[in-house]
């Protein structure tokens, strides 16, 4: 029983977050693509291929991260797995994020020694 709602609870956190930041970088992604790439329609086409990407990771890990959870005995543990999960989700957001950044800084970098 007490899987069920650690299930319940990280599924419904998880995927709140993936979708709210996932939304929120689509968004603001728009400004900082035009500046560093100057082609709107470029611009465009790499945002939605980059919350494509970011959609499909997060919810694969979701998934994957179901399959490898041990057996809750209390409420107390349940909330400690969870919210180690869903720490760990967070995290790995980060890290994308950056990663994206700092590439598209090298990509413009690359663009303007040319």
């Amino acid at each position: 029983m007490f899987n069920i709602i650690s299930y319940l609870l990280f599924l419904g956190i998880s995927s709140y977050i993936t979708i709210d930041v996932g939304r929120r970088c689509y968004q603001t992604g728009k400004v900082y693509l035009k500046y560093l790439l100057e082609d709107e329609s470029l611009c465009l086409t790499i945002n939605r291929i980059l919350l494509g990407c970011y959609y499909l990771l997060n919810l694969g890990y979701i998934a994957i991260n179901l399959t490898f959870w041990e057996r809750i005995n209390s409420m107390g543990q349940a909330a400690a797995v969870t919210a180690g999960r869903i720490g760990g989700i967070t995290l790995i957001l980060c890290i994308l994020h950056y990663l994206n950044i700092f590439t598209f800084y090298l990509v413009r970098k690359k663009l303007i020694l040319k």
